[in-house]
């Protein structure tokens, strides 16, 4: 176990561990409880595992062992792995949604980061919130940074039908809604829709998110659709771990030289020709606005008009995560990408992007399309503008139903969540195939938290009349592993008095997708007076985290951050050294 003798005063963790004073004798003797002997202490840099594990959060219930490897892979570089756990975000068990709680998982991770004696730190989440939150952290404390994720979950299998989780599970209860699936079927469904730990096997917010931290840089190549249970994503955490040590006694690169506006641009076309989520736009601008790296909503649709889609996986096409590994995963879409990338953007390995790709095989050509051949000529995602959304909002046209992309229809309005659940199999309800579903207050400070209730159901009368779809449109955000025409994000939210507040049953809407607009079809004299009339929801909060949350929270097009977090926050040498950031 034999460690690099380098200039020890240079790593962090010597402030800690390398002073002759009684601070460094507690420091010492501490970890020696632990069964360390002394040789820990001989120079060798410190390498922090975060870990999300959680036996609440199946997505990355297999973190245990994944942090394992890493320290397997920090040991043989000679570096001395020190595993922590942080909050663990768990997106199907948690109320009323895990968007409430990612920025308080970006502050868990900066602040431990940056108090810990960590020379470097491997970042290791799965679940949808997790991995954007890790990246915020990291982003902001600036400490060298690697991530693993805990990789898609295997395929789903049913009476020899290929399930993925989320999307064929909203198909399926459609179908039961419907009156198509009898109990035993639904049963049968339920047992073997997740059938491993991992997170969703579709191109959902999880592998998007994966995917866009491999893109920009701070993950491996290929690490983003390894199969949970399979060995190489172990055998690719130990690599990570030892890279880990490298870049710890490298003092770099940091994530502020790998997360460049380039490696943004390159993140978004990547997001665009997978047909990502549409949670991936909150999340790049939270970790840009950590950055420092501008990034406007307009940049999204400026890249995405001239991004093909080339990932034919669900719910965007027809293939599951694991043929997409399969197939090549992220480096043969991004190898097919290149001549629209930047190819000198780094990764955390030490080589640019075009070096990682540019041999990249793809092994099935209709699980990933040449550039020649896509599966649209446009990005997954677009944005809109218009008097409903003068902020912004977002569609994700790949999943959206072709003759809905051009649509008028009246407004059937959904005061809150609530009301929704309450009325939308009402028989009385007056709503019909072209009819717009406009549901309010379920925004960052409506939800609050802007929870996933975008992709709302249609009612079952019309499901049973062969009805698959309608314009649906929210402040909310919707699961990426959902489907349908779902205009999401609308900004300003309507709990804050944007014009979505002002909506009124029988108002006509506007969908224009070519032309990227959402009209209120309604005089501005009208909606000047309605806005005159309005008045906030008191939202009834006193005290604690929910509290911080409404005072701070910005809005969708400032990615759902708070205010007093944006911007980098790096730890200093002189803060290490003298355990205060106040001095």
């Amino acid at each position: 176990m034999s460690a690099p003798r380098t200039a020890g005063p240079s790593l962090r963790s010597r402030n800690w561990f390398a002073a002759k004073n009684l601070d460094g004798f507690m420091h010492r003797a501490y970890l020696k409880a632990e069964g360390f002997s002394e040789a820990v202490f001989d120079g060798r840099p410190v390498v922090g595992i975060c870990n999300s594990w959680s036996e609440l959060n199946n997505c990355n219930a297999h973190l245990r062992q994944v942090a394992e490897a890493v320290k397997r892979g920090v040991w043989s570089a000679g570096g001395f792995p020190l595993e922590f756990p942080v909050i663990s975000l768990g997106e199907i068990l948690m109320k009323p949604t895990t968007m409430l709680f990612r920025n308080l998982m970006a502050i868990d991770v900066e602040e431990c980061i940056r108090a810990y004696p960590l020379d470097s730190v491997v970042l290791l989440a799965a679940c949808d919130k997790t991995t954007p939150a890790m990246l915020m952290g990291a982003a902001s404390a600036d400490v060298p940074a690697i991530m693993v994720t805990g990789g898609p979950m295997l395929k789903g299998m049913w009476c020899n039908q290929e399930l993925g989780s989320g999307t064929d599970a909203r198909k399926m209860w459609a179908q039961r809604r419907a009156g198509e699936l009898p109990d035993e079927a639904w049963a049968e469904i339920e047992a073997c829709l997740s059938r491993s730990a991992g997170h969703c096997m579709v191109m959902g917010t999880a592998s998007t998110m994966a995917a866009m931290a491999e893109t920009l840089g701070l993950a491996l190549p290929g690490n983003a659709a390894i199969p949970a249970p399979d060995s190489r994503r172990l055998a690719l955490a130990e690599l990570s771990g030892r890279r880990a040590v490298e870049i710890a006694l490298a003092r770099g690169p940091k994530p502020s030289e790998i997360l460049t506006a380039a490696a943004f641009d390159n993140a978004i076309r990547a997001d665009m020709a997978l047909g990502g989520s549409t949670n991936a736009i909150v999340h790049l601008v939270a970790i840009a606005g950590r950055a420092g790296v501008p990034l406007p909503l307009r940049r999204f649709d400026e890249l995405s008009r001239t991004t093909p889609l080339l990932a034919n996986i669900r719910p965007s096409g027809k293939h599951l995560m694991e043929d997409f590994f399969y197939a090549g995963g992220v480096p043969a879409v991004l190898r097919e990408l290149l001549p629209m990338l930047d190819g000198t953007a780094r990764n955390v390995n030490g080589r640019t992007l075009a070096e990682n790709v540019a041999d990249a095989p793809c092994h099935d050509a209709d699980v990933i399309r040449p550039l020649s051949l896509p599966l649209q000529p446009e990005g997954g995602t677009v944005i809109l503008f218009g008097n409903l959304c003068p902020g912004g909002a977002v569609l994700k046209q790949s999943a959206a139903s072709p003759h809905l992309m051009v649509h008028r229809g009246r407004a059937v309005v959904f005061e809150d969540h609530r009301d929704l659940e309450r009325r939308i199999d009402d028989p009385s309800l007056p709503i019909d195939e072209t009819s717009v579903l406009v549901l309010k207050r379920a925004g960052p400070k409506g939800g609050p938290g802007m929870p996933e209730w975008g992709a709302a159901p249609v009612p079952a009368r019309l499901l049973k009349t062969g009805v698959k779809d309608m314009v649906r449109i929210s402040d909310a955000r919707m699961s990426g592993t959902s489907y349908g025409t779902v205009v999401l994000h609308v900004t300003p939210e309507s709990a804050v008095g944007g014009p979505l507040a002002l909506v009124q049953p029988g108002d006509e809407i506007e969908l224009n997708v070519p032309e990227r607009r959402l009209t209120l079809r309604v005089p501005d004299e009208e909606i000047a007076r309605r806005r005159a009339a309005w008045t906030p929801h008191p939202d009834g909060v006193t005290s604690g985290y929910l509290r911080m949350f409404l005072d701070h929270v910005l809005q969708a097009d400032e990615g759902v951050d708070f205010d007093f977090l944006r911007g980098r926050r790096p730890v200093t040498d002189e803060e290490t050294a003298h355990g205060s950031r106040l001095a």
